[in-house]
C-alpha cells in the first residue's frame, strides 16, 4: 500500500505495474521492500548503470510469468497496462503491430520467446528500448551526496 502511495499518491488504485515493480524491487520475498532493497532497486536506474544491468532488470519485469522468458501476452499485458498508466490509447492492432516488430527483431531463435541472452542482443542494437531504465535525477543526488556510491549485489556480497 505505501508503495502504490508513493507512486501514485493514492493506496487503493490497483496497478499490475506497481505490483510488477514491488515484486523485483522485494528481493528477499518478504513483502517488504527494506531501505536496502530500494536504494539497490533504484540504482538500477542511474544514469552510469551499466546497460547490461538495466537490460537484466527489464527482462525481468516482461517476464511475466518468472519463465525465464520474455512471452508475447506478457509484453501486450505490460504495454496495455503502460498505456493505461499513462492515460494514452493505443489500437489493439497498433499494440499487436509493435509486439510483433520487437518479437521479430529480438527472437532470434524464432521459438515465440525471448530469451535473456536474446534480451541483451536486442537491447545493445537498440539502446533506446531502455530509454525507460534512466531515471536522470539520480545523477543530481549522486553529485548533491558524493559519499553515496552504488554498489550492485555481487559487490555488496563479496564486501559482506
Amino acid at each position: 500500500q505505501e508503495f502504490r502511495l508513493g507512486l501514485f499518491g493514492n493506496n487503493e488504485k490497483q496497478s499490475f505495474l506497481a505490483e510488477r515493480m514491488f515484486d523485483l524491487f522485494d528481493s528477499k520475498r518478504d513483502d517488504v521492500i527494506d531501505f536496502g532493497e530500494f536504494v539497490r532497486s533504484m540504482s538500477i536506474f542511474h544514469p552510469n548503470t551499466p546497460q547490461e544491468e538495466k537490460a537484466t532488470f527489464s527482462f525481468k519485469m516482461y517476464d511475466i510469468g518468472n519463465t525465464g522468458f520474455i512471452q508475447k501476452e506478457g509484453v501486450k499485458k505490460m504495454i496495455t497496462e503502460l498505456l493505461t498508466e499513462s492515460n494514452l490509447i493505443l489500437s489493439d492492432d497498433l499494440i499487436e503491430a509493435i509486439i510483433d516488430k520487437t518479437f521479430e527483431e529480438a527472437d532470434s531463435e524464432r521459438d515465440g520467446k525471448i530469451d535473456i541472452g536474446e534480451w541483451k542482443d536486442f537491447v545493445a542494437r537498440k539502446p533506446s528500448s531502455l530509454k525507460y531504465m534512466t531515471i536522470p535525477y539520480l545523477k543530481d543526488l549522486t553529485a548533491a551526496f558524493p559519499s553515496f556510491v552504488l554498489r550492485s549485489e555481487k559487490e555488496e556480497e563479496i564486501v559482506d
